[in-house]
């Protein structure tokens, strides 16, 4: 099996405030163009750790809808309320994942959990967007609340670290979420020292971001916290050493190979469809909160 090939390693766009409540750089794909070379994956914003002072209201994003693909939020520290228009809640506690399929259309928010926002503390969280296939982009929306009990953990091949699967299978183990592509969704934990390995075939689009500490990838090439390293379609094999202490969110998917034509919260395939859901929306064909 021959070692993949890393095609670069990015930096993501500034800091920015998305509502009150998350401060996010954004990976993909404002920051830097990478909706060919990321499909399934259609967006990433990265909310490093930031602290909040205590609050009586919580912070975060108002209703607002979706349409085309699923959201997934992964929370690392803090607390986070969420409720939709197709009658799911959810409170994510660290370690905690909610998936929400949009597909038909929903409205939702995000706001810091009631208890979090009254005492403060650090947020630490992803929000990655998936893109549905063409012919699910329609599908009823749903809601899985995935929590940490629930996501088994695969030893590093030194056993000083693990890889939680969120999604897809990593050595014979399978993540609970449901996906409609090919995904894989990993969160990965190394202490320093530690080393492991991935493979995935090598037409799948796959990226790291690393979160927290440094790691050298298939022995040469190193990373640091924030790093997003992209790579090639050559090659099946991952080999990654901690050199400290490290977080990473390893994701790689099949591509969907389709159109795609997005505005704002919509993720389609063509601008007929967009001006669709822009339509459906404000004739409350989404439903409401």
């Amino acid at each position: 099996m021959s070692i993949k090939t890393i095609n670069g390693i990015y930096h993501g766009a500034p800091f920015n405030m998305v509502g009150n409540g998350f401060r996010v750089s954004n990976n993909f794909p404002h920051g830097n163009s990478f909706i060919r070379e990321m499909s399934p994956f259609f967006l990433l914003d990265y909310n490093a750790p930031v602290d909040f002072s205590a609050s009586e209201e919580p912070r975060g994003v108002g209703v607002h809808p979706h349409r085309g693909f699923e959201t997934v939020t992964i929370v690392y520290a803090g607390e986070l309320a969420h409720r939709d228009s197709s009658g799911s809640a959810g409170l994510l506690h660290p370690g905690d994942v909610q998936w929400m399929t949009a597909g038909s259309g929903v409205v939702h928010e995000e706001f810091h959990a009631p208890e979090f926002s009254k005492t403060g503390g650090t947020l630490h969280m992803i929000q990655l967007w998936v893109n549905l296939p063409k012919a699910h982009k329609m599908t009823t929306p749903k809601y899985q609340d995935i929590r940490d009990k629930d996501m088994p953990r695969i030893m590093a091949d030194t056993g000083n670290g693990y890889t939680r699967i969120i999604a897809g299978e990593y050595k014979g183990a399978e993540g609970p979420a449901e996906t409609f592509s090919p995904v894989h969704l990993y969160d990965v934990r190394l202490d320093k020292d530690a080393s492991t390995s991935f493979s995935f075939p090598a037409e799948f689009n796959t990226a790291i971001l690393v979160l927290s500490g440094k790691i050298k990838v298939s022995g040469e090439v190193e990373a640091r916290a924030t790093d997003f390293i992209l790579f090639k379609h050559e090659g099946e094999e991952i080999n990654i050493k901690a050199e400290d202490g490290s977080t990473l969110l390893l994701l790689s998917g099949e591509p969907l190979n389709e159109p795609v034509v997005s505005y704002g919260p919509f993720v389609m395939n063509t601008q007929e469809e967009i001006h669709q859901a822009f339509a459906d929306f404000h004739s409350g064909k989404f439903g409401k909160l």
